[in-house]
């Protein structure tokens, strides 16, 4: 029957879109956890080093050289920055700050105030990059937000029209059907199932019903719809 088969094609279209729905927030839910995962993975080991080297030159003290423990340490939180290069800017800021590693460790106050310049300058790109990564991410976030609204509505108004043309087409019917058999059992011979804009098959079926009640009637004696009563 086609009027079954289209209220088949109408469940699986809801199925299919609230499955869409699901998929969709998941897809776009699992794009934010990389963008965040970047903030915290990356530039912040970067962020962290430059801490460590602060925190070295603060204790070594202006104009004063580096112990041997001070040195290894500084060099180690320097090589944790350039292995961890993610900004175009930073292979050069990181040379920078190489190159003057000699007269740092050996007290001068000139090469001290540029590289404490200079790791200041590494930090503020890596956070500069934080900021834009987090930008990213709220993006995602709100464009995943607007997509499932979006899918949401649709399925709502999918939901809607199906329903309408259900109740049109399938439940408006069988209540006719369900009186006419109500009135029928309570000796309202004369009533038949009537409907306008009626389904091909619904109205096959109500066509079927008022033939079987004719005949019930012609069979019971009493007249058929469109019969005249004898004075």
């Amino acid at each position: 029957m086609r009027l079954a088969h289209a209220v088949r094609v109408g469940s699986w279209v809801l199925v299919g879109l609230n499955l869409l729905m699901a998929v969709g927030a998941i897809a776009i839910f699992s794009r934010m956890a990389p963008a965040i995962a970047v903030i915290i993975d990356q530039n912040d080991r970067t962020l962290q080093a430059c801490e460590d080297m602060l925190s070295i030159l603060a204790h070594v003290g202006n104009g004063s050289c580096f112990s041997a423990e001070e040195e290894q340490d500084f060099r180690k939180a320097l090589t944790r920055a350039k292995d961890n290069i993610t900004e175009s800017e930073e292979p050069l800021v990181l040379k920078r700050i190489e190159s003057h590693l000699q007269p740092l460790f050996a007290g001068d106050r000139s090469t001290r105030g540029q590289t404490i310049d200079t790791i200041l300058h590494l930090g503020a790109i890596n956070r500069n990059a934080m900021t834009v990564a987090d930008r990213h991410a709220q993006h995602l976030g709100r464009t995943g937000a607007w997509g499932v609204a979006f899918m949401s509505m649709s399925a709502f108004l999918a939901g809607v029209v199906f329903i309408r043309n259900l109740t049109r087409r399938v439940v408006i019917p069988l209540e006719e059907i369900h009186t006419v058999i109500k009135a029928h059992r309570n000796g309202e011979t004369m009533r038949r199932c009537t409907g306008v804009d009626l389904a091909q098959d619904m109205a096959a079926v109500f066509t079927g019903i008022n033939e079987i009640l004719d005949r019930d009637n012609s069979a019971s004696g009493f007249p058929l719809k469109n019969d005249v009563m004898p004075p």
